[in-house]
This record gives C-alpha cells, structure tokens and sequence, in this order.
C-alpha cells in the first residue's frame, strides 16, 4: 500500500522545510510514503528547498494557476505514480502532520474511499469570527447540497483512496475543497469526517486577504456549487419566487380593477406583473437546461474517469515490461 502526501504551494520557502520536517516517515498499514510537492509559479525558492528537503517528486507550474488547480494536477501526478491513497495538506502547517494515520485509518478499514480532517473551528484563535461563521456556512450549505456528513467542508487537510482520487475533477480556480465533497456526495463516493489538530499560525491566509474579500469569495463559491450541482432546484427556487410576487401584485391589480373607478392608474402594477411572471418562466427554462448540462458533464467524467484508467492500466503493463 503506497501514499503519497501532496502539497499545493505558492511562494513558501520560509514555513515549507516545518511542514516537511513534520510529515511521518512511517504509518501503520502503509508500505511506503513519499511526498509531492506542486510548485504553483512560485517566484521564490520552493522547488529548490522541496527538493533540497529530499521530496521524491517536485512538479512546477510555468505560472501560478490557482490552488484548485494545483490540487488537480498534484492528484494527477499522485495517481501516476502509483499511488494508492494521496493525502492532502497545506504548505503553511496548519494541519497537525501527527494525525495523517487517523486520515488514512477510515480508508484502509474500508469505512469510506474518503476522509476530511474536521477542524475544531471555534477553538481556533487567530480565525476571526465572520470567517468561523462562514465557514460554518459553507460546510452546511455543502452538506445540504451532496447530502453528506462532512463537518468542515473547507478543510484541505483530506485522504482518498485511488479509486475516489480517479473520480473528482475540480471546475473553480478558487478552491477545490467544496466542491470535491459535492462530486463525493453525487457520485455515492462513502465520504467521512474526523477530528483533527491545527497547529499555530505561520503566516498570513492566501486565500483570505481581507474578511471582505473572503466574504465574497465564499458567496460566489457557494452560489457556483448551487448553479453548477443543483440548477434545476436553484433555478426553480429563484422562479418560484418571481413568479409568486409577480402572482401577489396581478391579483393586487385585479382587486383595484374591481373596486377602483380608474384602474389604468395602476398600469404600472400590471407591466411589473409581466415582467416577473415572464422572467418566473426564463428561470424554469434556465433550470431546465442547465439540468441537462450537469447530466453531460457527469457523463463527461465517466468518460474522463475511464480513460484515467486505461492510461493506468497501459503505464503497468509498460513497467512490467520493463522489468
């Protein structure tokens, strides 16, 4: 049984030798551990010190293309070289290095192909208190969403074994973590949660610049998990509200045709009636095709997912080859 942690990193010369010197050199049930490194277009030293640190596999992007995209290409190299579980975690050492068997533990006791590392959100100091709530938020808005049990839904500190890992395909540049767990939940991939550590902050979030900017971040990324893995519902609640105003004020209207002597003062009532109950309809519609865009896309990554497979399946018979 062979792991392989992967770590996203942009520009983390500094805390990236603590984050490695944390990392096991040995797991209960696992025959071997090496570790990648995904340099996302550092501009500083990262590729050298990860190499300087003895990492087995250092991959550099030419620019940086977003931590979405580092996880994805980290997976993919991961699954390439062979891996049967890919732990995930971040280069800052936030997540306690020590609990990566409790990640692996669910897996090798085939419990879930699965496992989030849920953080104890409000006993971390240095997250203010609108990004505790948000977090919070995201994690319920996920778990209604791909109807899971996931506790901390933004966590990256995450293990999966190959035949999930074969499956995900992240869509946002943003993040990756909310909407692997809904691709998880819609594709009955078993998904848990368990209780992990944090460790002391290192440095300042990436990804959170400014509670401002984070909170739009996390209301656009929660407003694409809808679009994107729910469009007919979503698309459907948003009309069913349009189309109710837009009913209340017609009846308002004809309730004024009745007992007014002058009910073309109220015309304005019944233009917006039209509007609304018109626009009610372009969202059912939108609802609609946006259903059949999801069912596509799923179907997409069957197909993704098998050529994955038959690409890993060619590399072995290539090595048997070989040797």
């Amino acid at each position: 049984m062979k792991v392989i942690i992967q770590i996203p990193c942009f520009n983390e010369e500094d805390v990236l030798p603590i984050t490695l010197a944390a990392l096991p050199k040995t797991v209960p049930g696992i025959d071997e551990i090496e570790v990648l490194v995904v340099d996302d277009g550092s501009t500083d030293r990262t590729a050298e010190i990860a190499r300087r640190h003895g990492v087995h596999h250092v991959i550099s992007h030419v620019s940086n293309r977003g931590l979405a995209q580092a996880f994805m290409t980290g997976l993919q190299a991961a699954l390439d070289r062979g891996a049967d579980i890919v732990v995930n975690t971040d280069a800052d050492n936030q997540y306690c290095a020590d609990d990566i068997p409790l990640l692996i533990q669910p897996i090798l006791e085939n419990r879930a192909l699965i496992v989030v590392g849920a953080r104890a959100i409000d006993r971390i100091e240095h997250f203010s208190i609108a990004k505790k709530i948000l977090q919070k938020l995201g994690s319920a808005v996920v778990r209604f969403v791909s109807k899971t049990d996931v506790a901390d839904a933004p966590s990256g500190f995450r293990a999966m074994h190959r035949e999930a890992a074969e499956k995900l395909f992240v869509y946002t540049t943003y993040t990756y973590t909310l909407e692997t767990i809904v691709q998880a939940g819609r594709k009955n991939i078993p998904i848990i949660s368990v209780p992990i550590r944090t460790n002391g902050d290192l440095r300042p979030s990436r990804l959170v610049k400014s509670i401002p900017s984070y909170i739009n971040r996390s209301i656009i990324t929660i407003f694409r998990v809808f679009v994107l893995y729910k469009p007919l519902r979503f698309f459907s609640a948003v009309g069913g509200v349009l189309g109710f105003v837009g009913l209340l004020i017609g009846l308002r209207y004809l309730f004024v045709l009745a007992f007014e002597a002058n009910p073309g003062a109220h015309i304005q009532s019944l233009i917006l009636m039209a509007v609304l109950i018109f626009s009610s309809g372009l969202c059912f519609v939108a609802g609609l095709i946006g259903d059949v865009v999801a069912a596509n896309r799923l179907l997409l990554e069957d197909i993704r997912t098998s050529l994955r497979g038959m690409r890993a399946d060619r590399t072995d018979e290539q090595d048997g080859k070989h040797d």
